[in-house]
Formats: structure tokens, C-alpha cells, sequence
């Protein structure tokens, strides 16, 4: 069996010289299918989770064919469009294409909300190859007329099951009704819903599908635990767990902004580094907190949904679901913060008498009974499943059967 190199994708040197300064050598699955095929001009469906290397399998060739077809920016349009669900994706795009791109001399712009329109505007008056943005600030400047996308060949959806989950879906269709007709199209997406599948019909043309979904819904490497535990009880549990020195970046999940701010208001009164991002937090906000968590100077991020595919940051040791989704599908997109890049990771799920009905539909979407550290199971028809210890809270060493001293997970 071959392995293929990006050398032997077709990738020209100025992109092969910049992976390698990052020492990227081996493509991913998702990247050795998708680059021959979108550089042959095929327009793509791309299946694949967040950590996949899909930023890439669709960043290298788009750069690629911007740089082969050399031509003059015209303001206010761009060459390529990316659309992103949230801010902080968006963001992560740009700012790995502009590595990719080090060595083509491309011009890059992102518009997103949370921020003055006033520099975006400038940027795009200049005209500029690739843009990245998020929907809703985007279809805000078309209107405003500092945008026009007349002059759109590439367009990529990135996160499209996510698009719908934000209620974006609008604002993407009413963009793509900007585009010219005769465009390259690629979308991406980690589950196909019968939303996803209209959208693809609509924009795609005769696209080349390419499935590298997990045959697991969550990544193998990840360990899935769960606290049966009171919601009064959730924070001195949380508290408890962080002592744990293990326990080295942590992300916290949240069903709201509110309650986001107070759980870190808390682990700060605890003597516990940690920064809440959400949706009220400006744009500047977020991307200092992030920026402090992916440098080690904050050991706690805690974060609403809209963080869950929005965080790309490497050797998140935990996950930590402080309070249950309403949707199983957001569980998954959570704990695939952790456990990337080949790394291995622990989901802890604090579940509290109302969200029992909500672990039930994450444990049927992931084909597993999370493993019981506190608390019973109560499944109706079946017996209870006590934890371990009842009523402690410890820690099982990873890979083995047996357990150490109670402590926290």
C-alpha cells in the first residue's frame, strides 16, 4: 500500500515549502482525497469531524488555484468566499491560510461580527483573493454595499450542520443568490441531516462526495464519563474534580451566557485560572481569551455552544459538560475538543435529575453507556447502575480495570 505526500497531490512549492516549515508531511484521509479533486475543478461534499484537516484539504487547493490565476483585485470583491458558522472558526481559517499562503503574496480579509465594520470595510475596498466570513455580518455589508461577490470563483460552506443548528441557513442562501453561477463549489460538513442534503442540491453541481466520517460518532481515543450529581451540587463537584493536577486544559460547557460567567466568577473565587467566551463577549474579548487558554496562562475555558467547533487548540486534556445539551448532536461537537491530533482525552458529563432524558439521547447517538463515577443509572425497565464508590468522586487510571485512591477525575 502507497501513502500518498502532499508532494504527490499536485500542490506547487511555495505551498509545499510552507508545510513543511510547519513540518505538515503526511496528509490526513480528508486531504488526500479532496485536494486532487478540487484542484481537477470539481466542485465537493466533504464528511468529516472537526481535527480532521479539512481547513486544509480545502485551504491548499483554493490557495492554489487564486495563485494560478493571477489577476488584479477589484474592490470591494473577492476571488474565493469561505463562509463559517462562528467568529472564532472563522478566524482560524484565516489564520491558516495565511500559513499555507506565506509564499503567494495573496490578499486575505475576514468579516465577522463583534467588532467595528470600519477596518473590514477599508480591507475590502481594496479588493482581495480570499475571504472569510461569518454570515450574518457578511449579508450585513452586501446590503451596505461594501461587499459585492460578482467576482466569486471558489466558494467554500465549512460547518454546514452547524449553519442550520445556529439558524444561519437564511442568510447562507441569500448569500450563495449573490454568487455567480459559473463558481467551484465545496461543502463541508460533520453530519448530513436532510437540511444539509437540500443545501448540498442547491449548491453543489455533479460534486464528488468524500466520506471519512468515523465509523464511532466520538473519537475512539476519548474516554466518556459521567456524574449523576444535583445542579446545586455541580460546582463544588467541578471544584472537587480540578484539583486533579491531571486535569491540565480544561473546557467547560454551558447551556447559557449567563451561566457561563458565573461558573468561571466561580473557579476564580476557587483559585482556578479560567475565562468564560460566548456570544455577549466582544469579538477582541474572545480572542484573548482563547489566546490565554491556548498559552497555558488560563487552565479553564468556559464556553457555550457556540465555542464547540470554534476551539481548535491541541492537548485539551478534558471536556467537561457542566450542564447537558437539549441536542445529542452538540454533545458530540463538545467533546471533540479533546483528543485530537492522535491524542487521547476524558468527557466528563454532569447530569442532574432533569437532563436524565438528555444523557438517554446522547448515550443512544454514541452507541455507549457513558461510564457511571457518582451516582446511579436509572434507566426505566432496567436495573440501576451505581457508580463505583456511590457518592465519591474519584479517578480511574486510564487503560485499567482497577482504581486508585478517591480523587477527582
Amino acid at each position: 500500500m502507497t501513502h500518498s505526500t502532499f508532494s504527490t497531490l499536485g500542490l506547487a512549492e511555495p505551498l509545499l515549502r510552507a508545510l513543511a516549515t510547519e513540518n505538515y508531511l503526511v496528509p490526513t484521509p480528508i486531504q488526500a482525497q479532496a485536494i486532487p479533486l478540487i484542484l481537477g475543478g470539481r466542485d465537493v461534499l466533504g464528511l468529516a469531524q472537526t481535527g480532521t484537516g479539512k481547513t486544509a484539504a480545502f485551504g491548499l487547493p483554493l490557495l492554489q488555484h487564486l495563485s494560478e490565476r493571477r489577476q488584479g483585485n477589484s474592490s470591494h470583491t473577492p476571488r474565493a468566499l469561505i463562509l463559517a458558522p462562528t467568529r472564532e472558526l472563522a478566524v482560524q481559517i484565516d489564520e491558516s491560510l495565511r500559513i499555507y499562503g506565506r509564499h503567494l503574496k495573496l490578499r486575505h480579509a475576514v468579516i465577522l461580527g463583534g467588532v467595528s465594520q470600519h477596518r473590514q470595510v477599508q480591507v475590502m475596498r481594496q479588493g482581495v483573493d480570499v475571504l472569510v466570513a461569518t454570515p450574518g455580518r457578511l449579508l450585513d455589508l452586501i446590503k451596505q454595499k461594501h461587499v459585492r461577490l460578482n467576482g466569486v470563483s471558489l466558494l467554500v460552506i465549512d460547518e454546514a450542520d452547524r449553519m442550520f443548528d445556529m439558524g444561519f441557513i437564511r442568510d447562507v442562501r441569500k448569500i450563495v443568490s449573490y454568487l455567480p453561477r459559473e463558481r467551484q463549489s465545496l461543502l463541508f460538513s460533520a453530519t448530513m441531516p436532510n437540511e444539509v442534503a437540500h443545501l448540498v442540491a442547491e449548491v453543489l453541481r455533479d460534486p464528488a462526495r468524500i466520506d471519512v466520517s468515523p465509523k464511532t460518532v466520538t473519537a475512539d481515543k476519548i474516554e466518556q464519563r459521567v456524574y449523576f450529581v444535583p445542579a446545586q451540587e455541580k460546582r463544588p463537584l467541578l471544584n472537587t474534580l480540578l484539583a486533579d493536577q491531571a486535569m491540565k486544559r480544561v473546557i467547560v460547557f454551558t447551556k447559557t451566557k449567563h451561566g457561563a460567567n458565573k461558573v468561571a466568577e466561580h473557579l476564580e473565587r476557587a483559585g482556578h485560572r479560567a475565562a468564560a467566551i460566548h456570544g455577549n463577549k466582544s469579538q477582541n474579548a474572545r480572542q484573548r481569551a482563547l489566546e490565554e487558554f491556548r498559552q497555558g496562562r488560563s487552565r479553564v475555558l468556559v464556553a457555550t455552544d457556540i465555542a464547540a467547533r470554534g476551539i481548535d487548540i491541541d492537548d485539551v486534556t478534558h471536556v467537561v459538560n457542566f450542564e447537558l445539551p437539549d441536542v445529542a448532536e452538540s454533545y458530540v461537537h463538545r467533546i471533540g475538543r479533546t483528543a485530537r491530533a492522535g491524542s487521547a482525552g476524558i468527557a466528563i458529563a454532569f447530569c442532574d435529575p432533569s437532563e436524565r432524558p438528555s444523557l438517554r439521547a446522547i448515550e443512544k447517538l454514541v452507541k455507549q453507556n457513558l461510564t457511571v463515577m457518582a451516582g446511579e443509572r436509572q434507566t426505566p425497565g432496567a436495573k440501576s447502575e451505581p457508580a463505583q464508590r456511590p457518592g465519591r468522586f474519584h479517578r480511574r487510571a486510564r487503560g485499567q480495570g482497577r482504581q486508585s485512591r478517591p480523587q477527582a477525575a
